[in-house]
């Protein structure tokens, strides 16, 4: 198979047109048609679908290009390290959703960085669908995707499509976290009722996805409550929380070093019972890097549901 071919249909999918690739591979519209058509016939498949909005993949072509970013990224990477474009003998890159659990993994990773040789660290804290975006577009190497547990069938078979790998991580149920000078410490079960005389620390992008279209939804739990308090940055998020003990914030389950760094407590509640899954995701053939494995050992140690870390 042509590496050059598997680029062309890689720029046609990033444009979905075949006029805009061809501007974009400095060459002929016929030429570039010709070129996809011969490596369509090679496969055996029909990478795209011609529509009215432009050209998009099939099912089959949307695993092909998969394996062609994981195939194109591996490349750029041994061209990198060998052409002396940028001689980084360590690399990471990672997305996940807000959680203190894959943070602290985070932070064990750093721990393995190797002072004496060159590292390039990326860490993206971000919703699903931007998640799998970077994925596919190879701007991480690893993701952690979140999705009500009962969705689970229908992301695999995503998954399957897109070329991508995944591995459930973990399952959980959200928790109210309140400082431990809160009433509501002293309650062994939160209610919908307990929570409406408090304020509510919220993300500022509080999304999950919602199957099929990977759009986001805005998820609220407390009904009850009239008084937020929005903020972006975890550590302030915490800080608040620990500090005033008139708030209270749901959250993933937390490991014990941060609750006891921040002096805050995790609570369950009686109505709100819904599982979530944690997976982990990550391009066809990619091949895990020593840091990788770091992180996903951590990753594995600190889950939810680890009682030595919980």
């Amino acid at each position: 198979m042509n590496l050059t071919h598997m680029k062309y249909a890689l720029e046609v999918e990033k444009e979905h047109s075949i006029s805009r690739a061809a501007a974009n591979l400095f060459m002929g519209q016929p030429n570039l048609s010709r070129a996809i058509s011969e490596l369509e016939e090679h496969l055996g498949i029909k990478i795209f679908r011609r529509t009215a909005k432009g050209m998009y993949p099939t099912p089959q072509g949307e695993e092909f290009l998969g394996y062609a970013k994981s195939i194109m990224g591996q490349i750029d990477a041994i061209e990198d390290i060998y052409r002396g474009r940028g001689r980084v003998s360590q690399r990471f890159s990672a997305a996940a959703p807000k959680a203190m659990y894959i943070s602290c993994a985070f932070t064990e990773l750093s721990k393995y960085v190797k002072l004496d040789e060159s590292a390039e660290i990326f860490y993206h804290e971000a919703n699903s669908p931007a998640i799998i975006d970077d994925i596919l577009n190879n701007d991480c190497n690893l993701g952690i995707l979140r999705y009500k547990a009962e969705q689970r069938d229908n992301y695999f078979r995503l998954f399957k499509e897109r070329g991508v790998s995944a591995e459930l991580i973990c399952e959980f149920k959200f928790c109210v976290a309140v400082s431990e000078r809160s009433p509501l410490n002293k309650k062994e079960r939160i209610t919908k009722e307990d929570l409406a005389p408090y304020m509510e620390i919220s993300h500022a992008d509080p999304y999950v996805p919602v199957f099929p279209s990977l759009s986001s939804q805005k998820t609220r739990l407390s009904d009850k409550v009239n008084k937020r308090i929005y903020v972006f940055e975890r550590a302030s998020q915490l800080d608040l929380l620990g500090s005033n003990e008139n708030t209270f914030m749901w959250v993933s389950p937390i490991p014990r070093r941060i609750l006891k760094m921040y002096g805050i407590s995790v609570k369950y509640n009686t109505y709100y019972n819904q599982v979530y899954n944690d997976v982990l995701v990550y391009r066809k053939g990619y091949i895990f890097t020593e840091l990788d494995k770091r992180f996903i050992d951590a990753l594995v140690r600190l889950k939810p549901g680890n009682a030595a870390e919980y």
